[in-house]
């Protein structure tokens, strides 16, 4: 491609489609390319996954978000946003991965099926590509999954869920309740106050009652085809096992936006650097939007908090070319 654009933001999430939008309102010249389908992040969560925000709170560009339910669903959500990207005429190019951003007089952006240049990057990033691994020995085999879709596979099986946050949470009750026999193996020694507040009773209540069984302070040290070794407070447990759901989170893709020349804060989260008021990173020109601007903390940015980003880079950008 020829045309130098104005800005390239890479990742059709909802702060990507955002990010969009208030480019053509700036009468920007732009494309949003994504590797994935729309809202791929989105399109990846569990089937039957409720959001915690209400719908209001997801909008985006002036489009109302309209649902009879009191939280909206992932089947929703996916309906939403593919009007939002009719609606505002989105230039999306989708499955079509990013592998090389270069930096120069302007940028240097490679795909998976062309070369584009652009004065500015957003990196309006998810971070549900790359599990958090457990590490031990057995955690290759095809039994053990760090994605959970649906619990129709799980009936009739032992299943372990590893994790104590929303997505374990949603696992464990969600197989429990479709004929799989539960256990949880948690690190902490409760479940995460993360967990939404119209589910957190009732796994506790589960695990009280001993439907779901749950080992706390606990790890697994090790998986074979036909159990898991599970490291407990009391020693080690061996217990018969089907399939794992190693709900232990995700994280941004570090090593990509290193290479694109994001600069990191020297503290325990990887916290990227960038400014706060513009979201410019060190990088002139390079732009941060969404959950990526918290690094490990991927639970400080959300749709509803990070929507006000693509304004704030859109203002800075135009600003730029005046």
């Amino acid at each position: 491609m020829d045309e130098c654009l104005d800005v390239l933001i890479i990742g059709a999430g909802p702060v990507g489609l955002a990010c969009g939008i208030e480019a053509t309102r700036s009468g920007l010249r732009y494309l949003i390319i994504e590797k994935g389908c729309l809202v791929n992040s989105l399109y990846h969560y569990p089937q039957n996954m409720t959001f915690f925000s209400t719908s209001e709170r997801l909008e985006i560009g002036g489009v109302p978000f309209v649902t009879p339910l009191a939280k909206p669903t992932r089947m929703d959500a996916l309906e939403y946003y593919r009007r939002v990207c009719v609606s505002w005429k989105l230039p999306v190019k989708l499955y079509e991965e990013v592998t090389r951003v270069s930096p120069g007089r302007n940028f240097e952006v490679v795909t998976s099926r062309g070369t584009y240049h652009a004065k500015a990057v957003v990196l309006a990033l998810g971070f549900y590509d790359l599990p958090f691994l457990l590490g031990v020995e057995g955690e290759n085999l095809p039994k053990v999954k760090h994605y959970y879709d649906e619990p129709h596979p799980y009936f009739a099986q032992k299943v372990a869920v590893v994790g104590s946050a929303n997505s374990a949470v949603d696992a464990a009750l969600e197989t429990w309740r479709k004929g799989a026999e539960v256990t949880m193996v948690i690190r902490e020694s409760c479940i995460s106050d993360r967990v939404k507040y119209w589910v957190k009773p009732d796994i506790e209540n589960r695990i009280q009652e001993g439907s779901i069984k749950a080992h706390f302070n606990s790890s697994i040290e090790r998986i074979t085809p036909e159990s898991i070794v599970i490291r407990t407070p009391d020693g080690t447990v061996t217990q018969d096992n089907d399939f794992v759901l190693a709900m232990t989170g995700y994280q941004p893709p570090f090593n990509f936006l290193r290479s694109c020349g994001v600069d990191f804060q020297d503290d325990e989260f990887h916290t990227p650097i960038y400014n706060p008021a513009t979201m410019e990173t060190s990088t002139k020109g390079l732009y941060l939007a969404g959950v990526v601007c918290g690094g490990l903390l991927t639970n400080k940015w959300f749709i509803e908090n990070s929507r006000v980003h693509a304004e704030m880079i859109m203002q800075h950008i135009s600003s730029a070319g005046d």
